[in-house]
C-alpha cells in the first residue's frame, strides 16, 4: 500500500544519505594523494601540536628595529607564502620587534626560502668572465670572446604582444672560457671606448649582519686584506690574469680568505675582477646582498659563470602579476609575467637599449649569438635566466630556466605576493616532537569519549529508545567528519590540531541542542493529544526552524571568527562550521527518516520502551482499543 499523497518516503532520504558516504570515501580510498596501505589512506593530516614539525626564526638586519608596519607587512607575506605552498595550519608571528617565527607542521617542511626578499630586477649584462676560479693563462691576442658551448643550453623564452607577433626573447649559452679554461678579457666596445668600471663609491652594497654601518663593514674587511692588496683590487679595469702577473696573484691573495658576508660589502668591480671571489662565494652572499636597484652588481649564472650587471631599469614591482605556466612551443614551464603600465613602458625601452646596444656598454664576451645585448633576469643574489634580446618588445613577456612545475608556480607566488619590505637572516630552524601534543591529545580525547559516554548513557536513560537515535546519529556525523578531514587534508592541505578536536568537541553540544529540540517538540504534540505516528511530522515541522536557527548562528559565528583570527584559532573556527554543517546533513538525512519509521513500530506506542514517558497517557493512537479514558480527538 503506497503512502499518502505528502507523506515523506524515509528511504529516500536515507539512500540519499548513503550515497554521500559512499562518494565521501571513494575519495578516500582512491582520489588523488591517496597511497600507502588502506589504513595509510584512512590518516588525517595533523597538525603541528600533534605530530611535531619545523619552527624557524626570522630576525631582520641589525640597526635600528624597523617599523612595525614593516614588519607587519612582511608576516603578511610570508604567511601567503607559506599558505600558498598548500600547507594549512602554519602560524607565522611577529615575536619582539624584529622576529617572525614560523611554525609548519610536518617534519619535511622547507622553510629555506620563505624568508628571501624576492627581490626581481631585470638588468643588462655589461662583462662577463668565468667565476670558477683563478685565471690560468691569458687569451691569445686579438681573440674575440664568442659564446662557449655548455653542456645544456639555457631554455629559451618568448614575449609577444597581444594580437600581433613580436621577436621573441631567447636565452644563449654563457660567454667566457670553458671550465678550467682561460676566459678572454673584455674587448673593445664598438665605440672604441672600455666599459666603465664602477667605482667604490659608487658601487656601495647593503650592510653586513652585525652591528656596524656599510661603511664601517667596508672598512673592516680592508683591514682585513691589507692596504696593498685593497689598492691592487680597486685599481683593476679588467679580470686579473694571474698568468701574466704573478706578482698580482699574490697581492690579492687576502681576498681568497674573505667570507661571503664580508665579500658582499665590496664594491661590484672588485667583486667582478678578482677571480679569488669565485661565484661558489658569490651565491652564498646573504639575501638581499644586491637588491640596491641604482647600482652596478655582480652575479653569477649557473654557478660558473659570472657577470657584471648594469643597474636595475625595471623591477619586481613593474610586474602586475605571475603564473607557472607550460610553454606549449618548447613543453618546459616558465613564468609568466604581466607588466604595469609604467612597467610596461619602461621594459620596451629596456628591450630597444639592448637591441641596439645604444650606449655600447655590453663588451664582446657579454653579447649573445647573434651579436645583441643579453638582459640578466635576477632574483635575490642569483641570475635566473640571462635571454639575448631580438627585438623591441612591446608586450608580457616569460622568465625561462630549468624550471619544473612546482619551481615556476613557486618562483611565480613569491613574485605575486610581493618582495618583503625587509631583508631577514635565519637565526634558527629546530625540528618539533608531538611528545606534548601527543599527551594532550591522547587525555582530550579520553575526556571526549568520556563525555560522550556519559551523553550516550543519560540518553538511554532519559529516551530509552529514542536514545538509541542520538546514538546512531551521534556515530554518523563522527563518520562523515572523519572522511571530510582525510579528503579536506588532501585537497586543501586542512590539518587536525588541538585547538580543531576542541571544535568537534564543541560542535557536540549543538547535536544535543537539536535531539532535545525535537523531542521534547514531539512530546508536547503528543501531550496536544496527537497520536505518536501523526505527532511526528508535525514535530518535525515546528522544530526544522529552531534547528535550522540555531546551526546557522554557529556556522556564522564560526565563519566570522575564521575571517578575523589567524593560526589555531581557525582552525578551531573551520572544525566547528564543518561539523555543525554535517550535523546538519545527519538531521535532515538520517535522524528525521529514522524517526518516522520508528513511529510505525509498535514498540514506539509503549511509554517504557519508546521514551516518551508520560506524554503517551495524555493522547491515544488513533488505532488504538477505546477504553474508560476520555478519548482525545486529533484537529
Amino acid at each position: 500500500m503506497a503512502p499518502p499523497q505528502g507523506q515523506m518516503r524515509p528511504g529516500r532520504q536515507l539512500a540519499v544519505l548513503g550515497l554521500i558516504f559512499t562518494v565521501l570515501y571513494l575519495l578516500v580510498f582512491f582520489a588523488a594523494g591517496a597511497k600507502g596501505s588502506w589504513t595509510d589512506r584512512l590518516e588525517p593530516k595533523l597538525g603541528l601540536d600533534l605530530v611535531g614539525g619545523t619552527r624557524m626564526t626570522l630576525t631582520t638586519e641589525a640597526g635600528e628595529a624597523p617599523p612595525a608596519s614593516s614588519l607587519e607587512r612582511a608576516r603578511q607575506i610570508i604567511q601567503n607564502r607559506v599558505d600558498g605552498r598548500g600547507v594549512a595550519e602554519a602560524e607565522v608571528v611577529t615575536e619582539g620587534n624584529r622576529n617572525i617565527v614560523i611554525s609548519v607542521p610536518g617534519q619535511n617542511a622547507d622553510l629555506n626560502d620563505v624568508g628571501t626578499p624576492a627581490e626581481l630586477r631585470f638588468r643588462k649584462v655589461l662583462k662577463t668572465v668565468d667565476g670558477g676560479g683563478p685565471v690560468n693563462a691569458a687569451p691569445s691576442p686579438g681573440a674575440s670572446a664568442s659564446p662557449a658551448p655548455s653542456g645544456s643550453p639555457a631554455p629559451s623564452g618568448s614575449a609577444s604582444p597581444s594580437g600581433s607577433p613580436s621577436p621573441a626573447v631567447t636565452s644563449s649559452p654563457g660567454a667566457g672560457g670553458g671550465q678550467g679554461g682561460g676566459a678572454p678579457a673584455p674587448t673593445p666596445t664598438p665605440s672604441g671606448s672600455a666599459s666603465p668600471a664602477p667605482s667604490a663609491s659608487a658601487s656601495a652594497a647593503p650592510a653586513a649582519p652585525g652591528d656596524q654601518t656599510p661603511e664601517q663593514q667596508r672598512a673592516a674587511v680592508e683591514r682585513k686584506v691589507g692596504a696593498e692588496a685593497w689598492a691592487a683590487a680597486t685599481a683593476l679595469q679588467a679580470p686579473a690574469d694571474f698568468s701574466a702577473d704573478p706578482a698580482l696573484a699574490e697581492k690579492l691573495k687576502p681576498f681568497a680568505d674573505l667570507t661571503p658576508q664580508e665579500i658582499r660589502v665590496l664594491p661590484a668591480g672588485v667583486q667582478f675582477n678578482v677571480p679569488t671571489i669565485t661565484c661558489e662565494k658569490l651565491d652564498q652572499r646573504p639575501p638581499g646582498s644586491i637588491k640596491e636597484s641604482n647600482q652596478q652588481v655582480v652575479a653569477c649564472e649557473s654557478g660558473q659563470q659570472k657577470n657584471l650587471l648594469d643597474v636595475a631599469k625595471v623591477e619586481g614591482t613593474d610586474v602586475q602579476d605571475a603564473d607557472g605556466v607550460l610553454d606549449q612551443t618548447t613543453s618546459q614551464y616558465v613564468v609568466s609575467l604581466d607588466f604595469t603600465g609604467d612597467g610596461q613602458s619602461k621594459w620596451t625601452n629596456l628591450t630597444r637599449e639592448a637591441y641596439n646596444n645604444t650606449d655600447s656598454q655590453c663588451d664582446q664576451a657579454a653579447l649573445g649569438d647573434e651579436g645583441r645585448c643579453r638582459v640578466a633576469v635576477v632574483l635575490d643574489n642569483q641570475i635566473i635566466s640571462s635571454p639575448e634580446i631580438q627585438g623591441v618588445l612591446t608586450g608580457d613577456s616569460q622568465i625561462t630556466g630549468s624550471f619544473t612545475n612546482a619551481s615556476a608556480n613557486e618562483l611565480a607566488s613569491q613574485l605575486r605576493y610581493g618582495a618583503l619590505p625587509l631583508t631577514f637572516e635565519p637565526q634558527e630552524a629546530q625540528n618539533i616532537t608531538a611528545t606534548l601534543g601527543t599527551e594532550h591529545l591522547r587525555a582530550g580525547l579520553l575526556a571526549a569519549g568520556i563525555g560522550m559516554l556519559l551523553v550516550i548513557i543519560y540518553a538511554f536513560f532519559y529516551y530509552r529508545l529514542l536514545g538509541s537515535v542520538i546514538f546512531l546519529s551521534l556515530i554518523l556525523s563522527a563518520i562523515l567528519v572523519f572522511g571530510a578531514l582525510v579528503v579536506l587534508g588532501r585537497q586543501i592541505g586542512f590539518t587536525l590540531t588541538l585547538a580543531g578536536i576542541a571544535g568537534f568537541i564543541v560542535s557536540l553540544g549543538v547535536a544535543a541542542d537539536s535531539f532535545v529540540i525535537y523531542f521534547e517538540r514531539l512530546k508536547d504534540e503528543i501531550r496536544e493529544g496527537r497520536s505518536p505516528r501523526s505527532a511526528v511530522p508535525r514535530a518535525w515541522a515546528r522544530a526544522r526552524r529552531t534547528i535550522i536557527s540555531a546551526n546557522a548562528i554557529s556556522i556564522m559565528a564560526a565563519v566570522v571568527l575564521y575571517l578575523v583570527s589567524a593560526g589555531t584559532v581557525r582552525g578551531f573556527a573551520f572544525a566547528l562550521g564543518l561539523a555543525t554543517i554535517l550535523d546538519l546533513v545527519v538531521v535532515f538525512l538520517f535522524r528525521h527518516p529514522i524517526m518516522t519509521m520508528f513511529a510505525r513500530t509498535p514498540a514506539f506506542l509503549s511509554p517504557r520502551v519508546s521514551g516518551l514517558g508520560r506524554a503517551l497517557h495524555t493522547g491515544d493512537d488513533d488505532e488504538a482499543p477505546t477504553t474508560g479514558k476520555t478519548r482525545v480527538k486529533e484537529a
